[in-house]
């Protein structure tokens, strides 16, 4: 373990219940403002525009997003670290990032070209970043380390809320345009409990000033890294067309109720996994085991697309999906905290973590476009998903410092 944790932080953590429910409702405003348009107002709004090339203008919309976001969430982390003032070093980027997302999102609801989509979208994606970047850090801020396992869960748990309630909204808005006022709604309320709880503890005096984590010298950090970017490059391959999967392959009625049906399913199975993973890998003490094991899940789910093109089928990989990712989510969160190298600089290397959340987006298009396209449709796209995500379960071994 590398992240000196002790030195960090107060005796007396402050993971209450009302700061855990803070940090929850934060976390989920976020990924409403992210995943309200993934899942359904992007490819929307791609169809509308140019419906005969709507899979390109998505993965271009998609892919200049992600690479901003690339950018941005290690940036804000680092600033987040260097914040001083009455304000404390985290409250400040989850209410600006939170403001600066809601505006995105209205511009987004006025887009009519590609290149409106492109900028609101990037714009979207750069802001909210920065209260996802100060949320993940202040975890390790103010969570010992034998709880953040469950806190790790109740994190995961908030993801997939924003997750099932933005493409909720994104659906119930009745249009494109209302669907983003939604979500812009939400983002910015959503971060106002947090804003409002006591200033978190005081920044540490800061260590290095490059955003670069050698991986020579921290070798378990750059093998966890490696973990993370082939899971959500798994998920990412088999996520991003999913409307397209249900409209075109399994030709059902209604292809974006379809997805928030599939939503809520694995937000349900995500339900049953996500605590009680994160409890068990703190009673037992062990990371490794529960990563892989999820891992393992995850790839049956994307395996299952592939063998059972059906609606019956991509229901019971969304409940597969679901229960791996909740296992996944809380146990990797709280593996990585574990080899951070600096507490000092815990936004800026969560920030390079989550890197690994984000580089799988820009990857994605220009992988899965040509796949869908001319390689084999999404046969050969969800078996390769699976692949990848089989992979990290068995690197997460090359993890040495974390049982």
């Amino acid at each position: 373990m590398h992240d000196d944790v002790a030195d960090a932080r107060p005796e007396t953590a402050r993971e209450s219940g009302r700061w855990t429910a803070a940090l929850a409702l934060a976390t989920a405003a976020t990924f409403v403002g992210w995943y309200g348009p993934l899942q359904v107002l992007l490819a929307k709004q791609a169809d509308l525009i140019s419906p005969l090339s709507k899979e390109s203008v998505l993965a271009l919309v998609a892919a200049v997003g992600a690479a901003c976001s690339l950018v941005a969430n290690p940036l804000w982390g680092a600033l987040s670290d260097r914040t001083g003032g009455k304000w404390g070093r985290r409250r400040p980027w989850v209410l600006g990032g939170a403001v600066g997302g809601a505006v995105g999102l209205l511009l987004l609801s006025t887009a009519g070209s590609v290149a409106g989509m492109v900028v609101g979208w990037s714009l979207t994606q750069i802001a909210l970043n920065a209260p996802f970047a100060a949320l993940s850090a202040a975890i390790p801020d103010e969570v010992p380390e034998h709880r953040r396992g469950t806190v790790g869960g109740w994190f995961g748990l908030a993801q997939t809320a924003g997750i099932m309630a933005g493409t909720g909204l994104a659906l119930t808005g009745g249009t494109v345009h209302g669907g983003y006022l939604a979500c812009a709604a939400f983002v910015a309320l959503g971060a106002l409990p947090f804003a409002l709880l006591p200033v978190e503890s005081r920044p540490l005096p800061r260590t290095s000033k490059r955003l670069w984590i050698d991986p020579r010298r921290y070798p378990d950090f750059a093998w966890a890294w490696v973990t993370r970017f082939l899971m959500n490059l798994g998920n990412a391959l088999a996520l991003l067309y999913l409307l397209y999967y249900l409209q075109d392959q399994v030709r059902v009625a209604d292809p974006g109720g379809g997805v928030f049906t599939l939503t809520v399913v694995y937000a349900v199975a995500m339900l049953a996994t996500v605590l009680l993973g994160g409890i068990w890998s703190d009673r037992l003490g062990r990371r490794r085991v529960f990563v892989c094991a999820a891992g393992l899940v995850m790839a049956v789910a994307s395996g299952l697309l592939v063998a059972w093109p059906t609606w019956p089928g991509a229901i019971t990989a969304a409940a597969v999906l679901g229960i791996g990712f909740g296992i996944y989510t809380s146990v990797d969160f709280a593996l990585i905290t574990q080899v951070l190298p600096k507490a000092a600089d815990r936004g800026k290397d969560l920030g390079m973590v989550n890197i690994a959340n984000t580089l799988p987006q820009v990857l994605a298009p220009a992988v899965a476009a040509p796949i869908v396209a001319h390689l084999g449709g999404y046969p050969v796209l969800y078996s390769i998903a699976a692949a990848v995500g089989l992979l990290g379960a068995v690197l997460v071994f090359r993890v040495r410092s974390v049982r």
